[in-house]
Order: C-alpha cells, then structure tokens, then sequence
C-alpha cells in the first residue's frame, strides 16, 4: 500500500528525568539549559529530510526575571519563527501589553482593528488599544466583539469581522489584531488573509492552548458543520506576543485544556520535556509563573522549529496534531463548544497512543505513562459515551490528512520522543481502537 511514512526522533544528551530535581506537588523544578542536536534525518517517502536546527531553552533565564512589579522594565523573552523574509517573533514575558513598543514596532499603517470576543474584551481591550496607541496619536483603533466560542467559529460570524472593516473603509496597510484564544486568532487570521487579498495582523493569544500552539505557525480558518477547521489558509502573523499575565483571568477548565498541548510536544519530539512535565503538572495547574513560563518558552520553541522546517505541512509539521484526528471527530460529532478543544485532543490523544500499542510500536509503559499525566492534568481520557465507530469513521473520512482516499494517522513508534505520520498500519488496530473507546 502507497504511503507517506515521516519519522522523528530525539536522543538528547542531557540527564533524563532521573537526575532533575525531585518536586512537590506546588513547586517548580528547573530544569537545565537543554540543546537539541541535530537528529538523524528520518526520510521515508519525503524528499527533504527531518532533521532539527538546534533549540535552546534557558530555565534560568526565566528563574531570574523581575517580578511582576518591576515588569516593566523586563525584556521579553524572544523566540523567533525562521521563515525567511517572512520571520516573525514571539514574545514571551509578564505585563507585556504594558510595553507599547513592541506593538507597535508591528503596526504598518495608522488603522487598526481589534478583534475579540464578549469575555475578552473587559479584561483587555482597553489596555490593547492603549498599547497601541500610547504616544502615537496617529494611529486609530477600530473594534468588533464577537461572541465567545467554538460553535461561533463559522462563516457568519467571520462576516462581522469583513462588515466592520469595510464599514470602517480600512485600506491595504491596516493591521488586524487577535485578542482572544484560540478561536478568535484563527478567525482574525483568516479574516486578514482574505480582507483586500491580504492585509498584516498580530496575535495577541489569553489562553494557555494558543499562547502554546495555535497563534504559532499561520494556521487559520473556521469550521464547517461537516469538519473542524476545513476552511482556511496559512497566512503567517507580523508578530505573536503572549503576555502570561493575561493567564491569571483564564478558567481552571481552559487551563488544563491548553496543557494538552504542551504535552504533545513532549511525546512526539521532546523527551526531556515530556518528564519535565511529569514532574511539574502540579505547578502548571497551579499557576507557577516560572513553571508556565518555561512550559509557554519550550512549547513556541519546539513549535517554531517545525513550523520553520514545513510551513504548509506537507510533512513534518503533520506530527503535531498527534491525537487530533480523533479530537477532531469528538468536537465535530458532540457538538463544537461541548467539550473544548484540548479535552478533545486529550482524549484523541489516548486514543492514538492506544492504537500505538496495538500495533506493538510502543511499550505498556508509555500507555499507562500518557494516561496518568493527562488525569493528573485534570483531562479526559476516553471520548463521550454518544461518540459511535460509525460516527468517528464518518467524520475522520473528511479529515485534512486524508490523502487519496488514505487516511493518514499521527502514532507514537519506538521510545518516547518518537512518532510517525503515516498510512501504512493494519486497519484492525484502527478498528479496534474505535471498538474499545465508543459504541458500536
């Protein structure tokens, strides 16, 4: 059978899990300043090879920033997305939408439009536009509150966005600014993309999953009633700036739902952080600034350097959305907005590790390893009971991954850290995964 197979691995030279620090539940433990080499180049049916630039990730630069009174004389930590004349930032710190001069370094043009959503916009829409627009009275700001979530993600609320900068006769070298979570920064995203041919924005992500994963990489669309996230386009933002201070107004729910993320990045490509993780779940829930802002900075790091290797994800960038076949099928078939979108992925993700296994590419230790992590991170493990075979083969049928006809799935294969993107696996492990997690 024809198949695209991509491998990835890591074999870092740092101490493994055994020789960090031990923790408490509550504590952050810093790990050491950890470099990737480049890995063995793992070219099945791609014509470029995987290997990885090195990714460097300081805790104790993180460890020793200023507290959140003196914030304001903080640098930012920078990560940068490698894409040739297309590079951008991200920034990385507390209180930087108290730094107006990173925004508007960004900004082309003196017209801009904030868009947001209903519990977005009292916390820091007012602050946005002051950072905006603080000693530079040139530029004015237009807004449009969208309402907030999942099931809001289509095509009539997207038209909100076009009414209010056609309304607000906004040209070629304004700038759209996402403030919001995942849902607003893919629908700003895609509004840019689309208004006038192409015009600049910024991501200005508020929730662990986007701070981590969406508003890195150009990603952006809407949903359609038959599949999540079908329609859309790369288009790629000026900047990404995550001010981890916006965290502290983010509800327990969507917290734990972001950490799914984070841990995905552990098991597809960064071992070390996987166990860095195991040790510190606790302080991540519990808000640690240095813990989430180690997690946030390690997190862009390994995102920015897939991004940077294949943008349009032909290949490679595929891995990331490890579990999200299955998440997907679960948000489309329950319903988007019922669960979100990290619960999903969580319990996809369990789902792929569990085929995984079945296909004997991975240890028991691995399987009972992801389970514990995702419950003590306070997420689901098994899809809803409504969730049917028929349901989740329907809806996968449809998925972006789809090649030929193939179904094309993200699997951990050989020890943590690494994964394959493939269509070459024995259909009964597929079939009785879905047998073994939903309804017949």
């Amino acid at each position: 059978m024809a198949a695209n197979t991509i491998s990835l691995s890591i074999s870092s030279n740092v101490a493994t899990s055994k020789n960090l620090n031990s923790l408490h539940s509550r504590r952050f433990v810093a790990p050491p300043t950890i470099c990737f080499p480049k890995s063995n180049p793992g070219l099945l049916s791609f014509s470029s090879t995987t290997s990885r630039s090195p990714v460097r990730a300081s805790a104790s630069q993180l460890m020793n920033e200023p507290l959140h009174d003196q914030r304001s004389l903080t640098s930012p930590t920078v990560v940068e997305v490698d894409l040739g004349d297309r590079s951008y930032p991200i920034y990385i710190g507390a209180g930087l939408l108290d730094q107006s001069e990173l925004l508007q370094r960004h900004v082309h043009g003196k017209r801009v439009l904030v868009v947001t959503n209903e519990r977005v916009a009292p916390l820091y829409l007012d602050k946005t536009i002051d950072a905006l627009t603080r000693g530079n009275p040139d530029v004015t700001v237009e807004s449009v509150i969208l309402p907030d979530g999942e099931k809001y993600k289509n095509m009539d609320t997207l038209m909100k966005v076009f009414d209010k900068a056609i309304e607000s006769r906004l040209d070629r070298r304004c700038t759209f600014v996402a403030l919001g979570g995942g849902v607003i920064g893919d629908m700003c995203g895609y509004a840019a993309a689309s208004y006038l041919r192409g015009v600049n924005f910024i991501q200005i992500p508020t929730t662990v999953m986007a701070q981590v994963d969406s508003s890195v990489g150009g990603k952006t669309g809407i949903n359609h009633c038959l599949g999540k996230n079908l329609i859309g386009a790369f288009y790629q933002p000026q900047c990404v700036l995550v001010d981890t201070d916006t965290l502290n107004t983010l509800p327990d729910r969507e917290m734990a739902s972001g950490l799914a993320e984070v841990i995905k990045y552990g098991l597809i490509r960064d071992a070390e952080f996987f166990e860095w993780q195991e040790n510190n779940i606790e302080a991540l829930l519990a808000r640690d600034p240095a813990a989430l802002a180690f997690a946030i900075k390690r997190s862009c790091e390994n995102k920015a350097d897939v991004v940077s290797q294949d943008e349009k994800e032909s290949g490679v960038r595929a891995t990331l959305n490890l579990g999200h076949t299955f998440g997907h099928a679960i948000e489309t078939g329950f319903g988007y907005g019922e669960w979100l979108h990290g619960e999903a992925v969580a319990a996809g993700t369990v789902m792929a590790v569990d085929m995984s296994y079945r296909l004997g590419w991975i240890d028991e230790s691995i399987v009972e390893r992801v389970n514990k992590i995702l419950e003590r991170a306070k997420l689901p493990t098994t899809p809803p009971e409504s969730m049917t075979v028929s349901m989740f083969k329907s809806i996968m049928a449809v998925d972006k991954k789809v090649a030929d006809g193939l179904l094309r799935l993200i699997l951990l294969k050989g020890p943590l850290g690494n994964c394959v993107f493939t269509g070459d696996y024995d259909r009964e492990a597929l079939d009785a995964t879905l047998r073994a997690f939903s309804k017949s």
